[in-house]
């Protein structure tokens, strides 16, 4: 059987249902580099996406809401030691207009976003602000790192639907060697899982192409993605960020490589879980102009377009060359329906795109006591 004719097989089989495949054929599929194969991971990938997900792109209007960070991330722009950001924190009703103008661009979710702050006075600030715009009846996503499992409950309780908290990495010797001594990639983890107790639809993602980083390693964050039974995913190449120590080592890939990995993430993702929510970052766009578009070509099924004031976006710059810094968010949309409508997809206005495993898994039933039987 020639080389073609087994990766003809392998996407077959991954494609028939989901984690029909181990992590050697993911690694295998992470690691291809002719055309014509990425060509096909890509096609198979975006089949799938249609078949599970339907046509279309969920939106969500995203808000960053400040850059303030009690994090030390070596890679990040807004790491609490660069002295270089300008500190911002939007109020109440910043964050509640740019949820009107996301209500009024016919956008149905939004996504909160900021650096990680653990504070009483935070974690009431983000509870009023959730009442606040809870009559839009948006499908709010919160992305506000590390907190404890009582935060997350209150924060879910006042009306946020979604949590996306990235891993970075499911691999706790590479995740050490780009974060301070006092990040705790086992709190990480256990935040994820306290973020299903609660009853999030709950997100996750990495870097791809970080330093030291291997196809083994990302064959298994995507299988660790199974293991958590997430329902969102968001990741992206790594670009690194000027002011920041990781951008003062090890070399990277180049930029068209890193972002090929990423798109091959994203597929090999799709390929894996199937009904997942797969966003297609920004930061694919700041690698190549139509980055986002292939990304949706390679299987994801979300966007997120910015929001924010643009007079704030240039201080919320995680990595360097981040995109549409002066587009408000009228232009961002038009600009998206229009690279949407060149590889025939649209934007699912007015609705929330909810993640379809989330509700499959709520579905399932969970015991029936009236027989005595556990299902």
């Amino acid at each position: 059987m020639s080389a073609g004719d087994r990766l003809h097989d392998l996407l077959h089989k991954a494609s028939g249902a989901p984690k029909s495949i181990g992590p050697d054929e993911l690694e295998r599929l992470l690691s291809l580099e002719r055309r014509e194969d990425l060509d096909l991971l890509y096609e198979a990938a975006y089949a799938v996406k249609l078949k599970c997900c339907g046509k279309g792109v969920a939106v969500r209007g995203l808000v960053e809401a400040g850059n303030l960070c009690a994090k030390d991330c070596l890679y990040c722009g807004i790491r609490k030691s660069n002295s270089a950001v300008e500190r911002y924190s939007l109020d109440e009703d910043a964050i509640a207009a740019a949820a009107e103008e996301a209500k009024r661009l016919g956008y149905a979710s939004l996504v909160i976003q900021s650096g990680e702050i653990e504070s009483e006075a935070h974690t009431v600030f983000i509870e009023n602000v959730l009442r606040r715009i809870a009559p839009l009846d948006l499908g709010v996503t919160l992305s506000l790192g590390e907190q404890s499992e009582e935060v997350y409950a209150r924060w879910r309780a006042a009306g946020a639907a979604r949590y996306l908290l990235r891993i970075e990495t499911s691999n706790p010797l590479l995740y050490a060697a780009v974060h301070p001594a006092e990040c705790s990639w086992e709190r990480r983890v256990e935040c994820l899982r306290a973020l299903r107790r609660t009853g999030y639809q709950v997100g996750t993602g990495v870097m791809c192409a970080l330093p030291g980083q291997m196809a083994r390693d990302l064959a298994r964050d995507i299988v660790f993605y199974g293991e958590m039974d997430v329902d969102m995913i968001g990741m992206g190449p790594y670009i690194p960020h000027p002011d920041t120590p990781l951008a003062a080592g090890a070399p990277v890939m180049p930029a068209e490589s890193r972002l090929e990995l990423g798109l091959k993430m994203i597929a090999a993702t799709r390929l894996y879980l199937h009904d997942v929510n797969i966003a297609a970052a920004t930061a694919l766009q700041a690698l190549a102009h139509d980055g986002r578009e292939r990304g949706v070509k390679a299987g994801a099924n979300v966007l997120m377009p910015n929001v924010t004031e643009t007079r704030w976006r240039r201080a919320y710059r995680l990595y360097a060359g981040k995109p549409c810094l002066d587009e408000n968010a009228s232009l961002c949309r038009n600009c998206l329906d229009r690279r949407l409508a060149s590889i025939g997809e649209s934007l699912l206005y007015g609705t929330r795109g909810d993640s379809r495993h989330y509700a499959a898994r709520e579905a399932r039933p969970a015991a029936d006591y009236s027989s005595g039987q556990v299902q």
